[in-house]
């Protein structure tokens, strides 16, 4: 079962050459950290995979930019500090350069709390450990946050240096402020509970689908937003409103659960909900069968359909944001998804191989996700584009039109009543943008020539 932040959290290598390593404490490795192959989903495959290298992008000032920015980020950290971004780059690909662009201190807090999730999240996904001691760890695993020495070496997923020089990144942990360890630790013990709930439960009715959602990413917009609220960056509203931040979990979470069912399901994972899919087919796999197409496609319209009745809320959450950097970290990854969403409606693609937003697309919204107005003009774009292809036989297709008109209502509504963030943009969160835009050219120069060599296999 793929767990929390896997379909949600994001490894640009392009930060990789500009990191200093100190050896990992604990456990008795003294060797450096491992680069690993790339995996996981919408935040990462999506999100950057999904970039088309542009020669805008390639002028030389970038990458000084870039060298510069990495570095300044890390004159002041320690060791072990510089040890754990390093593992960010390693173990997320798109999101570890819109953290290390969040402002001061938060930058180190999501930092970390990105790490233990991903610890939690691989012991979650490790099918080599017994039930029998993987549910007490998943359990207990908040409680390793103040264990000096904790660690754990029996892993064979491929995130396994997080477990295994985990006394490094527990270091850090309780290095932070006393509001931001009572966060992570309290989400890290919520959603431990909620991993070891699901181990052996399927997802069947679409109850049972938010509240897998909610364990596995609900809880990430939720913690993320207490520790925006925590650094003082944003309002204590924003943290506050938790089903608003469960809501921008849920939403890209199940970006990725609905563009995922070939890989999910030829791997043996089922995520889709049954109470959706029996309805249309025996088995969750039979929908991949051409004969089936057309009840395929319908079980794939109810599930963009129900994804997204919560982007209103993602609307409502974002309009409330006031730090940039914290509005870019946000905005970027829902503008993936509701173009993600949009090339999934309805297209047989989903049942038959790997379906990715153009390379060129992510690159653009990536630079223009940076004010309300923006994000806005995008969501209404791919609204209006999931519109025009409803078909008049669809199932969902009353469902489908009554959430894309409260989506577009939503929208003129915020328009009208939020002032444009545009004049706010200093040159600095300028040049952030483009910087996140020159570094995705970067990173997918890079897998791409890696996939002339290797072949391009999806990660997992």
């Amino acid at each position: 079962m793929a767990g929390a932040c896997c379909k949600c959290l994001v490894s640009l290598s392009a930060f990789k050459r500009s990191l200093s390593v100190a050896a990992p404490r604990g456990c008795g490795s003294t060797s450096p950290p491992r680069s690993l192959p790339p995996g996981w989903r919408l935040g990462e495959r999506g999100l950057l995979e999904a970039a088309r290298p542009s020669s805008a992008l390639r002028h030389a000032g970038f990458y000084r930019q870039t060298s510069f920015f990495c570095l300044s980020c890390q004159e002041s950290m320690s060791d072990s500090l510089r040890t754990c971004y390093l593992y960010l780059n390693q173990t997320s690909r798109s999101f570890a350069a819109v953290i290390q662009a969040l402002d001061g201190e938060l930058r180190h807090a999501v930092c970390i709390f990105y790490l233990v999730l991903r610890a939690l999240d691989t012991v979650e996904d490790d099918m080599t450990i017994p039930l029998d001691k993987k549910v007490p760890m998943l359990n207990d695993f908040h409680t390793y946050l103040y264990q000096e020495e904790w660690c754990f070496t029996e892993s064979q997923e491929k995130d396994r240096q997080v477990l295994e020089d985990f006394p490094t990144i527990s270091l850090e942990f309780r290095n932070l402020a006393q509001e931001y360890r009572d966060v992570i630790s309290d989400i890290c013990h919520r959603m431990g509970v909620g991993m070891a709930e699901f181990l052996e439960k399927n997802v069947g009715s679409m109850k049972e689908w938010d509240q897998y959602c909610h364990y596995v990413a609900g809880l990430v917009g939720i913690g993320l937003s207490q520790l925006f609220s925590a650094s003082q960056l944003e309002d204590p509203e924003v943290g506050k409103d938790t089903e608003l931040a469960n809501s921008m979990g849920l939403f890209l979470q199940k970006t990725n659960i609905i563009r995922d069912y070939l890989e999910d399901t030829q791997e043996g994972r089922a995520f889709w909900p049954q109470e959706a899919w029996s309805q249309f087919a025996g088995r969750l796999e039979d929908l991949a069968q051409s004969e089936k197409l057309e009840k395929a496609l319908s079980c794939l319209n109810l599930l963009v359909t129900d994804a997204l009745r919560h982007v209103p809320d993602v609307i409502a959450y974002l309009s409330r944001l006031r730090n940039q950097s914290v509005f870019n970290f946000c905005a970027i990854p829902q503008v993936m998804a509701i173009a993600t969403l949009s090339t999934c409606y309805n297209n047989p693609m989903v049942f038959q191989g790997v379906v990715k937003i153009r390379k060129g697309q992510a690159v653009t919204l990536m630079m223009e996700a940076t004010n309300m107005r923006a994000v806005q003009t995008i969501i209404m774009q791919y609204s209006q584009e999931i519109l025009q292809k409803v078909s008049l036989n669809d199932p969902s297709r009353d469902k489908t039109l009554h959430i894309l008109a409260v989506i577009r209502e939503k929208s003129a509504l915020s328009q009208s009543s939020l002032p444009s963030r545009t004049h706010h943009l200093s040159p600095m969160y300028l040049s952030a943008a483009m910087l996140l835009a020159a570094l995705s050219w970067q990173y997918l120069s890079t897998t791409a020539a890696q996939a002339q060599g290797t072949g391009d296999m999806p990660g997992q």
